[in-house]
């Protein structure tokens, strides 16, 4: 390819505050800063509120220097880690407490594995449903595996048994926005609901990039897509990183870097970016060869990175994917082959509310399995089973993050 084509990008010059430098524009969002907190106790609300203080200066900073930030979000240790026993009504206090204050503030907030890993507990699905009910702004996950202990069978159980006890909690099966089950999954994710914490105070950065992988493509080819966006995405998030090794020097908060993980809006399309590059519809040959491309790009991407820094597909998240869906372009199994070269996993899948919690462990199975056959793979998945809805039937969602698709038939 043309290399002077390729740095013909769009290029639009914006002011830099401090030093009179230039940049261009950025062609992605962040989704979000992640603060991550070690909370004391379960009443340690202080230290939510330390870490909202901190997020709201940091998030000051971005937008001085002419990002936009899309939210602000808090990661606590794995509730597990912070009670003793199975959660009780005593938990659901504490919980709706913090709940009261992060909606308070418009922050989210996840508490991280309810349980600990290959453990089973019959009265978890019933704690969960109450914790829905109660409490507004608070995200969670089951492991269902992990490199010590393998294939999570007996928590496996436990999430097919809560997706499907969420999915009948009203609204379409929009419970489950706030729970995922996650493989061997990381502490430092700042992608919500796998999110959870470990250590010192610390915060990480989230992306929305797929403008910033369209507009590359739209000048590359398949021998040089991969090296031009790691060139373009070093270009564009160096900057990003320079802020916030600043933010933590001038804090008690240790950066964890950046997940490079092109998350999509409904108006920045993963789908239309992967498009750019193959000139097919989503789902055609060739899309797995652009997931791939993606990923391996992403990864090698040389700044500080951390979470899944993986591509992600999450279906009636994104305008395209859900359109190919309706079109009947691809499969649940073919979104498990493009997460075999890729990642994230399977993220908010519409399924048909009559999906029996066996069927649901297979799918959490088969995760697993691809989560421990190639290391450090973090997989998780949100799956939407719908009530009274079929495969291949319409199906449509309140939440204003979920746009319409069909319910995938699942094999």
């Amino acid at each position: 390819m043309n290399m002077l084509k390729f740095w013909m990008l769009p290029f639009v010059v914006i002011v830099c505050i401090g030093a009179g430098n230039i940049r261009t524009k950025p062609d992605f969002r962040i989704r979000t800063i992640t603060a991550g907190v070690s909370l004391s106790s379960m009443s340690d609300t202080a230290s939510l509120l330390e870490a909202i203080d901190f997020l709201r200066s940091s998030e000051q900073r971005y937008l001085e220097e002419g990002y936009e930030v899309q939210t602000v979000r808090i990661a606590t240790q794995s509730l597990h880690q912070m009670i003793d026993g199975s959660p009780d009504e005593k938990t659901i206090d504490h919980l709706k407490r913090m709940d009261k204050i992060v909606c308070r503030e418009n922050v989210s907030l996840a508490i991280g594995e309810i349980i600990e890993g290959d453990q089973y507990d019959p009265e978890l699905t019933d704690w969960v449903i109450q914790l829905n009910r109660e409490t507004a702004n608070i995200n969670f996950s089951v492991p269902i595996s992990s490199k010590n202990k393998g294939i999570h069978a007996h928590s496996i159980r436990n999430a097919a048994e809560i997706c499907k006890a969420l999915s009948q909690e009203g609204n379409g099966g929009e419970a489950n926005f706030k729970f995922t089950t996650s493989a061997n999954c990381p502490a430092g994710i700042p992608f919500f609901p796998a999110a959870y914490h470990e250590g010192v105070n610390s915060f990480a950065i989230g992306l929305e990039s797929p403008d910033l992988i369209k507009s590359v493509f739209a000048v590359s080819s398949w021998e040089d897509a991969e090296s031009n966006l790691k060139k373009e995405m070093e270009l564009q998030l160096r900057p990003v990183e320079e802020i916030a090794v600043q933010i933590a020097s001038a804090s008690d908060w240790k950066y964890d870097g950046i997940d490079t993980s092109p998350a999509p809006g409904l108006d920045a399309s993963i789908g239309e970016a992967i498009e750019t590059l193959t000139k097919r519809p989503f789902g055609s040959a060739t899309t797995l060869s652009a997931c791939a491309i993606i990923t391996s790009a992403i990864k090698d991407v040389d700044i500080k990175k951390c979470g899944y820094s993986g591509l992600m597909l999450p279906v009636i998240e994104d305008r395209v994917l859900a359109k190919r869906l309706i079109e009947r372009r691809y499969t649940v199994e073919e979104l498990l082959l493009f997460s075999s070269v890729s990642g994230t996993g399977l993220d908010v899948v519409p399924i048909a509310g009559s999906t029996s919690v066996e069927v649901i462990e297979g799918i959490y199975r088969d995760v697993a399995a691809l989560s421990l056959k190639y290391d450090q793979k973090a997989l998780s998945v949100r799956l939407f089973p719908i009530p009274g809805k079929d495969a291949g039937e319409l199906v449509e969602f309140e939440n204003p993050y979920l746009t319409s698709s069909i319910v995938m038939e699942l094999n």
